[in-house]
This record gives structure tokens, C-alpha cells and sequence, in this order.
């Protein structure tokens, strides 16, 4: 039987569970996402920077807000699991017209970033919070509830010490957290003992984006992380084996591994 909305927003939230992670390995369009459902996996998450270049884009909010939607349109259609959407900053949209849209998707569940995309310039963390709040208001009053996912950049585009970009994260989270986003997401966080302060202190769901460097996603469990992404590696690594593959093809050997007799 298949799932309504409603129900699709109450797995993907009852999924964020601290020591046991939602683990995402995230997508690029409808093919991709039918791997990620048919392997097991109980949400499908997109990327936003595997997406644009299918799309013909940059990364950084370079996809129009309209191909975007329409991509995210394309994977919910193709799947039966709940769908979360990466979608950046919100590409200029009003938290109104943001949820409305993104909820026509089909998608329950959204990343937002507290960076500007173009620029990579931190958001004032007031200015953010009033944006998240918006969001979370404007998915009440349509009675369509979304998961949000709140990206902290403090890791990636702020600055100052390791301690400083710590203690800024963690003011960001709970910002974030009391404007109604469900879970936060400091992307590019490594250390271990960072991550378990990170979980301690925001006391909500923890985010880890899973890249060289980062600890087995076993270990991520152990230190209490809530869901686990991959962001744009699955794609990348796919676009390096098709490059190694055309390279092959145009040296006139095969692209394909020898077979076993």
C-alpha cells in the first residue's frame, strides 16, 4: 500500500534516532533513486551538487529554481519512499513560496543552508533562524509538515579557531532548533571528539556528511549522529568512473574489466 504524505513526513522524522543514523546515500535524478529504494534504503536524499551538473549548472544555486523542483518532481514520482530535497538556500524563494513549491514535488523533507551560495559569506544566524522560522510557519499554515534539515556552515566557510567554529555551530544549532528545524547539519565537521560535543550540546538530531576523513559510519552511531550523508560523492565517483571509461574506450581498449573463464 502506499504511503500519503503525511506518512512519508512521519518516517522520515521518526528515522533521525541518535546512535542509530539515517544513513543517505544521496542522488541524482530518478534512476540513481531507484538504486538507492531497491538496495533498502527507506528515505532517497538528493544533492544538489551531483543535481546541477546533470541539470547543465554550477553548484551553488547556479540550477534555476524551477529545473530544480521539476528534478526533485521527476525522483519522488519514480519512488515510494520519502523523498528529501537539497535545496541549497532556498534559491531566492520567500519561505512561503518556497514550501508551497517544494511540497508540490512530492518531497517531505529539505536541506537549508546558512551560507550564501554564490559567495560562500556566513548568514547572520538571526537572519537564518527568522528564515528557518518562516519555513516551519509556512509548512503549518498549508498543513503540508516538512522535515528541515538545517545546514550549519561554520565548518566549511566560517572562521577562526577549531574551538570557535565549534562554539558557533553549536549557537547556530540551537538557533535553528527553536525556529523548527528538525534536525542540524554541520557539514564538514571531521573530528570525533567534535562530533560527540556537537551531539551533546544541541541535544537533536546530528547530521554528518560521510567524506574521507570522517569516522566509520559504525563510529558516527557510537558518537550519537542521527542521519549520515554522502552529499555529492556517489556522483562524483560515478562521473570518475565514466571518465575512466570513455579513456579507455579512446585508447581503443575496453572499458570493461576482463571476465573470469
Amino acid at each position: 500500500m502506499s504511503m500519503t504524505r503525511a506518512d512519508k513526513v512521519a518516517t522520515l522524522r521518526a528515522l533521525h534516532v541518535p546512535g542509530d543514523p539515517l544513513v543517505l546515500p544521496n542522488i541524482w535524478d530518478a534512476a540513481s533513486a531507484r538504486i538507492v529504494e531497491s538496495a533498502g534504503f527507506p528515505v532517497v536524499a538528493t544533492g544538489s551538487a551531483a543535481i546541477a551538473p546533470v541539470l547543465g549548472y554550477a553548484d551553488g544555486e547556479g540550477t534555476p529554481a524551477g529545473e530544480m523542483m521539476a528534478a526533485v518532481a521527476r525522483i519522488a514520482s519514480a519512488v515510494g519512499v520519502p523523498v528529501t530535497a537539497d535545496v541549497e538556500r532556498g534559491y531566492g524563494l520567500a519561505p512561503g513560496e518556497l514550501v508551497e513549491r517544494l511540497c508540490a514535488t512530492g518531497a517531505v523533507g529539505c536541506n537549508l543552508e546558512d551560507s550564501d551560495p554564490v559567495t560562500g559569506a556566513m548568514i547572520d544566524a538571526g537572519e537564518q533562524a527568522d528564515f528557518l522560522a518562516g519555513v516551519r510557519a509556512a509548512a503549518t499554515a498549508s498543513d503540508s509538515d516538512l522535515v528541515v534539515n538545517a545546514r550549519v556552515d561554520s565548518f566549511l566557510h566560517g572562521s577562526g579557531t577549531p574551538e570557535e567554529r565549534l562554539a558557533d555551530a553549536i549557537e547556530r544549532g540551537r538557533r535553528y532548533l527553536s525556529a523548527g528545524a528538525d534536525c542540524v547539519y554541520p557539514i564538514f565537521v571531521t573530528d570525533p571528539g567534535l562530533i560527540r560535543t556537537l551531539v551533546e550540546e544541541l541535544g537533536a538530531p546530528v547530521n554528518v556528511l560521510f567524506r574521507p576523513g570522517v569516522p566509520s559510519i559504525a563510529e558516527l552511531a557510537e558518537l550519537g549522529v542521527a542521519r549520515v550523508s554522502f552529499g555529492h560523492g556517489l556522483h562524483a565517483a560515478t562521473q570518475d568512473f565514466t571518465a575512466r571509461m570513455v579513456a579507455a574506450i579512446k585508447s581503443g581498449r575496453s572499458p570493461y574489466p576482463p571476465q573470469e573463464a
